[in-house]
């Protein structure tokens, strides 16, 4: 069997919102960052714009994996079909000149199988916790833009760029796992396994701390810089302000990577892997 491996991609969502855009959105929603506590103190009191204070904001980009595998099995096999008789008396039945005993009320006909089997498996995973997010589909009709070069020269120089800490091989060899059947056959006359998509989506994100100083409570807000929707956030990505990117370890698949799909098997892996050079810097 030979499993055939997409050409791996980075695709880049670009802002719809603009920071001056984003920063007034988030400062008009900035209570809502602090939440249930906001809403008993709502009940003594309303906040004031000068109780708060914007402390950090950053503008990042954050990874999405959307991975996808199909698979097709054609075969024949042999295999009895048990057919039951119209009554009890019914000793022997003769089926194009063969004869078949009753047993049991029934008979035995040798039979050979035709079978196509089709599988298809489509995982869209949050880059940074790993965790399948089918919420994510609408970002992929965003019309995004192919990176063919450096990643840090498609955004500003103030962005972050997170590298994802899923890894795309434990993606594909858990979609894998469900495509590769073991089958029960005489005659195999096709198989064919593929992963068809190994895209690595980044989107872009606003985020603003805010520090209610009169409570000791700080806060952070995030906006959509696609859509514009504004959510509570729960961490900010600082210790990545300032570092590039390494694309040459973003896609860990290769040829050489084959018990990473199947464990002790003997199976030929071809990556179209896109080269993305690094190293002129």
């Amino acid at each position: 069997m030979q499993i055939e491996v997409a050409t791996q991609r980075i695709l880049l969502l670009k802002d719809q919102v603009s920071p001056e855009e984003a920063k007034e959105k988030a400062w008009q929603k900035k209570v809502s960052a602090f939440d249930a506590f906001s809403k008993v103190v709502g009940f003594l009191s309303k906040p004031k714009d000068e109780d708060f204070t914007l402390i950090y904001s950053e503008h990042r980009y954050e990874p999405f994996w959307h991975v996808t595998a199909k698979a097709r099995y054609e075969y024949t096999r042999t295999t009895n079909y048990k057919i039951p008789v119209n009554a009890k008396e019914v000793k022997t039945v003769t089926v194009h000149d063969i004869k078949y005993d009753v047993q049991g009320g029934e008979i035995f006909v040798p039979v050979s199988e035709y079978c196509l089997q089709e599988e298809l498996d489509e995982n869209l995973v949050d880059g940074i916790t790993g965790k399948n997010a089918p919420t994510l589909r609408p970002y992929l009709s965003m019309k995004p833009h192919e990176v063919t070069g450096q990643l840090k020269d498609e955004v500003s120089a103030d962005a972050i760029l997170i590298p994802p800490q899923a890894r795309v091989s434990a993606i594909m060899r858990d979609s894998l796992a469900k495509m590769i059947k073991g089958i029960q056959a005489d005659t195999i006359l096709a198989e064919q396994v593929e992963v068809t998509c190994v895209d690595l989506y980044y989107r872009p994100v606003y985020a603003f701390k805010y520090a209610w100083a009169s409570k000791q409570k700080e806060a952070i807000l995030e906006v959509d810089g696609l859509t514009g929707e504004i959510r509570p956030g729960n961490r900010v990505f600082n210790e990545y302000l300032g570092k590039v990117l390494d694309q040459n370890f973003l896609f860990d698949i290769g040829a050489d990577a084959v018990g990473m799909f199947v464990p002790g098997g003997s199976i030929a892996v071809k990556a179209a892997k896109k080269y993305i050079d690094m190293r002129k810097d």
